[in-house]
């Protein structure tokens, strides 16, 4: 079981804004209308949830961090904290849209269970999130470091990246129709160093090392990941690859 994780909006904002920055396709995919009820899930600090309800929806936002939703709600956007694995909505919605946030959802098939079943007769999911082979030289080095202390990684690795076959068919036997699926490569440069990616997303690899032990582990990982990631003129490229997708609730 991984640990929790602590998602300070200030550094967040600072340091991955990129990541709602680069959510125009997805956006464009969801084709929000005017008085649709729409769920973001994992929505965050609010900053695509806000942006939906500015297409005249009527939006709701859940995620699991307390401290997240409260930078949310300062945008005016009305959200609740909930884990989607405990996704419990009376509220039918015609849409739920979700953004890097299901890889961090396990197990994911009762995650999708839950979006049907919150989901109105022919309503959409709609999302992109990590898949086969995100961050890849990332995981392999962090894995590389704990093992070299003793740890199993797999045992605190908090990441599903699944192939387009695999998450096609978990939605399948949710009972979605699959209307689109697609694997994309998008390198990212980052606005800073690793260092700064390694502390808010791999928190869960961390949180077995103490003291010195952490900043030896961080230091070794930033090492082996310079060879492929730092380019010449000292920007951090990671390897990301995702997962963007649109299913459907039957209406029957």
């Amino acid at each position: 079981m991984t640990e929790p994780m602590d998602w300070n909006p200030a550094t967040y904002a600072k340091n991955a804004r990129f990541v709602s920055d680069l959510a125009e396709p997805l956006l464009q995919l969801l084709d929000p209308r005017p008085g649709e009820a729409i769920l973001d899930l994992g929505c965050g600090d609010g900053a695509l949830t806000e942006r939906i309800a500015g297409f005249g929806c009527d939006v709701y936002g859940v995620d699991s961090s307390l401290a997240q939703t409260r930078a949310a709600k300062a945008r005016g956007v009305r959200v609740v904290v909930m884990d989607g694995q405990r996704l419990y909505l009376r509220k039918p919605f015609d849409a739920v849209f979700t953004n890097a946030a299901l890889h961090w959802m396990k197990p994911p098939d009762s995650v999708v269970a839950n979006v049907w079943s919150c989901l109105a007769a022919g309503g959409r999911f709609v999302g992109e999130f990590g898949g086969e082979g995100n961050v890849g030289k990332i995981r392999t080095a962090l894995h590389a470091a704990l093992r070299q202390r003793g740890i199993d990684p797999m045992a605190i690795d908090p990441w599903y990246y699944p192939s387009p076959r695999q998450f096609s068919a978990l939605l399948d036997k949710a009972g979605f129709a699959v209307d689109a699926l697609q694997l994309i490569p998008r390198p990212t440069k980052l606005p800073g160093d690793i260092l700064e990616w390694l502390n808010i997303f791999a928190q869960p690899f961390i949180v077995p090392l103490r003291g010195t032990d952490r900043t030896d582990y961080l230091a070794e990982v930033r090492g082996a990941l310079a060879l492929d990631l730092l380019d010449g003129a000292g920007n951090w490229i990671v390897d990301y690859v995702r997962l963007r997708f649109a299913a459907s609730k039957s209406k029957h």
